[in-house]
């Protein structure tokens, strides 16, 4: 049998037990598959070099799914975004200063905000024009390049606004959120501009919808151990929910 096929049998294997268990670690691999950890740790540098998995300290998990644009994500399950937007605004009282990060997600809480006297900043032209109508609303907008695919301003401009900033909620983006590898993005200046006005905000919120909780993109945001409050759908994965809830994160839950 040729090494080729074998390596090739590696990651089939690999990439089976990866869906079946929502992760994989490199020490039982190779005593599964009878080889070194350095064959494993290579075959996930490969397999996350194609695109199949996103490499994690010790193993690998499921690549966050890459929604594409901001207007196609928009389209995209309309009723359960909506459904998250509206368990994540209990959190919002009168008078306090919000972030609000781009994304689908976030544009639907835009829309589902209370009629309280707010200040809300943001990087993302879609949610100011949401809430452009609101006059109980202060609006602060971080300017600088659009990035069009992740519908925000990013870059120095937008990082010199936020890092001046210190919300007393941040409603902040994520691509995958998973326990161990924290919240993670796609695009590196977004990454960095998340992870700013996350360690400068008193409290953070992520709201994810279930097909991105337990995966992971290539860059990380905040650990874990930073994040206050993860808003889930109904069907979110208990044992996803309970890793969470260890590391003392609130969970909120969507009605079904």
């Amino acid at each position: 049998m040729s090494a080729t096929l074998l390596l090739k049998q590696r990651h089939a294997l690999i990439q089976q037990q990866l869906h079946a268990d929502g992760r994989v670690l490199a020490l039982d691999l190779a005593r599964q598959l009878d080889v070194s950890e350095d064959t494993i740790r290579r075959d996930l540098r490969e397999m996350a070099a194609a695109g199949l998995c996103q490499r994690v300290y010790g193993g690998a998990l499921p690549l966050a799914p890459d929604g594409g644009t901001l207007t196609q994500r928009k389209q995209e399950a309309p009723e359960r975004k909506a459904r998250l937007a509206q368990a994540a605004v209990s959190l919002v009282r009168a008078g306090q200063v919000l972030f609000l990060d781009a994304g689908s997600t976030n544009l639907a809480i835009a829309s589902a905000l209370p009629p309280l006297a707010l200040t809300v900043i943001t990087n993302a032209p879609a949610i100011a024009m949401a809430l452009m109508e609101r006059p109980e609303i202060e609006l602060i907008m971080a300017g600088g390049r659009v990035d069009r695919r992740a519908g925000a301003s990013l870059g120095p401009q937008a990082l010199r606004t936020v890092e001046r900033m210190h919300p007393d909620l941040c409603f902040l983006g994520a691509c995958g959120a998973d326990a161990d590898a924290g919240v993670t993005a796609f695009n590196y200046d977004e990454a960095e501009l998340k992870r700013s006005i996350a360690g400068a905000s008193k409290a953070v919120v992520v709201a994810v919808t279930s097909d991105k909780l337990g995966t992971a993109a290539p860059f990380g945001v905040l650990a874990t151990g930073l994040l206050q409050h993860l808003v889930l759908e109904a069907d979110a994965d208990a044992a996803h929910v309970a890793a969470f809830e260890r590391l003392g994160v609130q969970i909120l839950r969507a009605r079904a």
